[in-house]
């Protein structure tokens, strides 16, 4: 993916935001290019001052990557996890889009294989037992570089206890892009 594709990622899902805050829809029509029209997977990530306010995205590539992008900025805007953001948090509001790539299951028998698979700053991680899922994107490395930290903060966001490796668990890992549209905003009306 080229960084003119990217902007045009990122730009679409600023959009999203602005024009749902403003209490409407954005006009989501076919991009030009035909590599933002394949199916792809993204998460957009909301931040203020460095301060999460949203975090939602696609593992598997479901739909067209440019409406794959608009929804999880939307979803983003309600992540369940923190309160919603408000017009109040647009001039000072990060966009980030991370495209992602195909997971790649990892064959791995336990945590001491899956720590020495990991890549810190590279992969991101799912965990998956068949009934829960949880995921790390790769940017999480920055916040938390040690690998058993990292693995042991993922296994509790999806709800199993750290320090250990459920049966049935499953891991898989992938790589991301990402893109911003970055603070400052003029006002949300202008």
């Amino acid at each position: 993916m080229t960084p003119a594709e990217g902007a045009v990622l990122a730009g679409l899902a600023a959009a999203t935001v602005r024009h749902r805050l403003l209490g409407a829809e954005p006009a989501l029509a076919p991009p030009g290019d035909p590599v933002l029209a394949e199916r792809g997977a993204s998460f957009v990530t909301l931040e203020r001052r460095g301060r999460l306010l949203g975090c939602i995205g696609s593992l598997q590539p479901v739909r067209p990557l440019f409406l794959d992008v608009a929804r999880n900025a939307g979803r983003a805007m309600r992540d369940p996890r923190l309160p919603p953001v408000s017009a109040d948090d647009w001039p000072e509001l990060d966009v980030e889009v991370s495209v992602l790539t195909p997971a790649e299951p990892l064959a791995v028998a336990g945590r001491a294989e899956l720590l020495a698979a990991l890549r810190p700053g590279v992969d991101g991680l799912v965990l998956t037992d068949g009934v829960r899922r949880s995921t790390f994107l790769p940017a999480v490395w920055a916040k938390i570089a040690d690998p058993a930290v990292f693995l042991d903060r993922l296994l509790v966001k999806g709800g199993w206890a750290a320090g250990g490796w459920p049966t049935g668990l499953a891991a898989s890992r992938y790589r991301t892009v990402e893109f911003h549209d970055r603070a400052p905003r003029g006002p949300l009306g202008a």
